[in-house]
């Protein structure tokens, strides 16, 4: 049966193999299950840990299932990190959005997802988007999960004389923090699988040990999600609404596209002339996961990089992706242990999730002022507007600006231009 459904002799793998495969991919990318519930149900946000925790591993299962069974990639889906944190701070807390709202929001962007999966246009607009642009909004993710880690660890706090100033070092919150973080960066660089998750696991034991923080169990009853089905529409005809849809839609298409197209590079999925086979049915994979993280009350779904650390084991079908996605809905039993987990264990996962994001930068064309500019000035706005909504639309204005004004109008599109003319009727709405 498992010969007929992965294809397993075919693409020189094993049952064994694709096991142990999905074990490494789950490890890699567990710490989700903790950081988007505490991420979504920040103070304020009026979501509940308990509701965001089930709704995460329920898109987590029925997004990596659909990958694996109907796809055939070993690719596992999860909330994608910077979209959860711009759905928070920069939709729900910058924007006075309900969360309600927001998942409409989310719901919306799926949708379009879908449409683009299934028609030509999604050849078109990835391409369309210049590289530049793509990195910039890539490393403008990193530091807003940066700032937001430094914030929620306490190493950064508010100064009304210079907006942000140095907390205090010395605290426990923050000495543990580092700790994680130092935890985190040293397993990475051995190469040992779940670095992140364990990093945080650490700082939390030793804060429930020593009484800094309270352990209330771990495990119990499934959290009910009472998020799903909670979309609220009334805003959807707004200039307001439309940018954010945009924002989570433009995010996780090229996200899930630069994602895809490393893990077809690896797995071998690549032919000759250089198209990527069947990323029809992915990239459609990933948009319904989208759609249906927003139905059940979380912010996008989209396909993790961490995908990578499985695929280095030899997972090469389906198969890996449905063993990541029996050991995600294994996890709903262990909320109280989840809850349990403070905000300084978390934080540092954010900080180093931030430096993996910063790499982009590193491969933007350095050499010519029309493409970096606009790209770092995308990059620099995120973390300091507190949206990505913002870095995008302004990146790209600016882009169009520079390169028309500079003699540069060959390298514009079509594409480019049509972005940077909704981001000014976007600002001008707001």
């Amino acid at each position: 049966m498992l010969e007929k459904l992965f294809g397993l002799t075919k693409a020189k793998t094993s049952v064994k193999t694709e096991i142990m495969a999905g074990v490494a991919t789950f490890l890699t990318m567990a710490y989700i299950t903790v950081v988007n519930p505490a991420i979504l149900s920040t103070e304020g946000s009026g979501m509940d840990f308990g509701a965001v925790f089930t709704a995460t591993i329920i898109a987590a299962v029925v997004g990596t299932l659909i990958m694996g069974l109907w796809a055939n990639w070993p690719v596992a889906l999860a909330p994608g990190m910077g979209l959860n944190a711009f759905f928070t701070f920069g939709v729900i807390f910058g924007m006075g959005y309900t969360f309600q709202q927001a998942l409409a929001a989310v719901f919306v962007a799926g949708i379009v997802f879908i449409g683009l999966s299934v028609t030509p246009a999604r050849k078109y607009i990835i391409n369309s988007i210049p590289k530049s642009m793509k990195l910039g909004v890539g490393a403008g993710i990193g530091l807003f999960l940066a700032i937001i880690g430094l914030k929620n660890a306490g190493v950064v706090v508010d100064n009304p004389a210079t907006l942000v100033g140095l907390g205090d070092i010395s605290s426990w919150p923050v000495l543990l923090a580092g700790l994680g973080f130092a935890v985190m960066a040293i397993l990475d660089k051995r190469g040992i699988p779940g670095s992140i998750i364990l990093g945080i696991l650490a700082v939390s034991v030793i804060a429930w040990v020593t009484g800094i923080s309270d352990l209330n169990g771990v495990a119990g009853a499934i959290p009910n999600p009472s998020h799903a089905f909670s979309l609220d529409f009334s805003l959807i005809a707004t200039a307001g609404f439309i940018g954010v849809a945009f924002a989570f839609l433009f995010v996780d298409f090229f996200d899930t596209a630069g994602t895809l197209t490393s893990v077809a590079n690896l797995t071998g999925k690549v032919d000759k002339k250089g198209e990527v086979q069947g990323i029809d049915r992915a990239l459609l994979a990933d948009s319904v996961a989208t759609t249906a993280g927003a139905l059940v009350g979380t912010s996008n779904t989209t396909s993790y990089i961490e995908s990578g650390a499985g695929i280095k084991e030899g997972g090469k079908t389906g198969l890996t992706a449905v063993v990541v996605a029996i050991l995600f809905a294994a996890c709903l039993f262990f909320a109280p242990l989840a809850q349990s987990i403070p905000a300084f264990a978390t934080a540092p996962a954010l900080i180093f999730i931030a430096t993996f994001f910063l790499r982009n930068i590193a491969d933007i064309a350095w050499d010519d002022v029309s493409e970096y500019a606009p790209a770092v000035l995308a990059a620099v706005l995120m973390p300091l507007t507190f949206s990505i909504a913002h870095g995008i639309a302004l990146g790209f204005i600016a882009y169009v600006v520079i390169k028309a004004l500079g003699g540069r109008t060959a390298d514009l599109n079509a594409g480019s231009i049509a972005i940077a003319a909704v981001s000014v009727i976007y600002f001008a709405a707001v």
